[in-house]
Formats: C-alpha cells, sequence, structure tokens
C-alpha cells in the first residue's frame, strides 16, 4: 500500500493562510513571508501536550506569538492577547479545535489531547 506524499512546509502554509487567513490568529498582525511578519506553523494543541502533527492541530501565527506562547494552553495565551490590546480571532481558533475534535474521532488516538481539547472548547467556546 502505497503511502499518500506529505505536504511540503510551503505547501501546509498556503492550505492554513487560506483557510484561516492570512494574519496571525492571536495579534491580528497581517503575515506575509516577503515582510517583517512571516508566518509560523502554530500547533494550537502543543505536541508536549499531545497534539498530533495534523494540519487540522495547525494555524499561522507571526514568530513573536508562536514563540511567546510557548506551552500556554490556546485559553491562557487568549487571555494574555486580550490583556495586551489584541483581539485574537476566537472564531478561527474555536473552529480549528473542532475540527481537530473532528478529526481525532474520525482518525482514533491521542489520547491525551482529548481532554485538553475538550477543556479549551469549553473555556473559549462562548456562543
Amino acid at each position: 500500500m502505497r503511502r499518500p506524499r506529505q505536504l511540503g512546509r510551503r505547501e501546509r502554509m498556503a492550505l492554513i493562510l487560506e483557510r484561516d487567513g492570512a494574519e496571525c490568529v492571536w495579534c491580528r498582525r497581517p503575515l506575509d513571508d516577503d515582510t517583517l511578519v512571516p508566518a509560523t506553523t502554530e500547533h494550537l494543541v502543543p505536541r508536549i501536550k499531545g497534539g498530533p502533527s495534523w494540519i487540522e492541530n495547525e494555524l499561522a501565527a507571526c514568530r513573536r506569538c508562536n514563540g511567546e506562547r510557548g506551552h500556554r494552553t490556546p485559553g491562557e495565551w487568549f487571555d494574555e492577547c486580550e490583556r495586551r490590546g489584541w483581539e485574537p480571532n476566537r472564531t478561527v481558533i474555536v473552529r480549528a479545535l473542532r475540527s481537530l475534535q473532528e478529526a481525532i474521532a474520525e482518525r482514533g488516538g491521542q489520547r491525551r489531547a482529548r481532554p485538553y481539547i475538550a477543556s479549551q472548547l469549553r473555556r473559549l467556546d462562548v456562543d
């Protein structure tokens, strides 16, 4: 059985930017590799917390936000961004958490990530 070809970094980033928009999900600065604000891949559920390296677990963020967030939960970092006067994109973050939850239900595994995602959805999904 032949495995599907893995997407390269640029292809993954192009799909993420098309899906979520070309701005940092946390501070909303426009992302562009030709400017001083290049896009980085942000793992919504950090790998150290059981997050998979799936495109459903990846968002586009500026290098500053990606680095400063570290291993904080999306809810903790969301609160910190608001404290700084930024307006994080709650819609994209919640949509990504739901998409990841659905992907895990479909593919299985990721036992460590499941309760983490559920807790972040309870915290961030206020609709």
